[in-house]
């Protein structure tokens, strides 16, 4: 490539970054970890297009930096994709909630999710998918898809945290897990009275030592990335059949 065509690409990628999306909210705090809190209060943090790849684009920045996952509202964590948009849309968000369980895993540095209050669907998968996950005690998880099309959610991953008898039942019943019983079945590290305070201690901790990295790229092997894409792929093919009445390729995006 010659040195003009060089500098019109670096150009091209710098002349406009992505500016901040208006319902995640991002800091940086002095003892080396990110916060990124979900700020959409009135639709519960659920997730639009927008929304789930500014979370997706936010876990990839700087992959050695821990990064707590949470809330601006305590009474709610997220509650998986917007119902209100098209289906075309919400195959999509899948699509994209998967790029973020898959980014948590393997990025370098650890995600802690900050469960404050209701993780719903989508929601609920990006909270078992963080490395750590610190509750209060007002946190209610469930796997569940939206009606309509028949999805798997979580089915990738819950029997890792809960076994495959605990995992099948709340996956196929889709109903509410409480802070107790989340933290009995091991679906949650911790519940805390100030489970903020606990997570940014964690955070700090790790982000001195260093840690995370070579334990991250242990526990992701055995088979864990290929269960993530194999449910991903059979979303994908549920949604298609939803929106379109037909079975998706491989790689099929919404």
């Amino acid at each position: 490539m010659s040195g003009p065509s060089i500098w019109y690409t670096i150009f091209q990628t710098f002349r406009e970054p992505r500016m901040p999306h208006p319902h995640l909210a991002v800091e940086h705090r002095p003892a080396g970890y990110r916060w990124l809190r979900l700020a959409r209060p009135d639709r519960r943090n659920a997730l639009d297009v927008g929304l789930a790849e500014a979370v997706r684009d936010a876990l990839a920045a700087e992959p050695e930096v821990p990064v707590l996952l949470g809330s601006t509202d305590p009474r709610v964590f997220c509650a998986g994709a917007d119902l209100t948009i098209t289906d075309a849309e919400r195959a999509t968000i899948s699509d994209l909630i998967y790029d973020c369980c898959e980014t948590m895993i393997t990025r370098p540095g650890p995600v802690i999710a900050v469960v404050t209050g209701a993780a719903v669907g989508g929601g609920a998968q990006l909270a078992a998918a963080s490395d750590l996950r610190i509750a209060g005690w007002g946190a209610r998880l469930r796997w569940i898809g939206p009606p309509g099309p028949d999805l798997a959610v979580g089915a990738w991953l819950l029997p890792d945290l809960a076994g495959r008898g605990a995992a099948l039942d709340l996956i196929l019943t889709g109903r509410w897990v409480d802070a107790g019983e989340a933290l009995a079945l091991g679906l949650l590290n911790r519940v805390e009275d100030d489970p903020e305070r606990s997570a940014e201690e964690l955070a700090g901790s790790l982000a001195a030592r260093g840690a995370g990295a070579a334990v991250k790229a242990v526990t992701a092997a055995g088979g864990l990335l290929d269960r993530l894409r194999a449910e991903r792929e059979a979303n994908r093919s549920a949604w298609a059949r939803m929106t379109t009445g037909e079975s998706a390729p491989s790689g099929f995006e919404a």
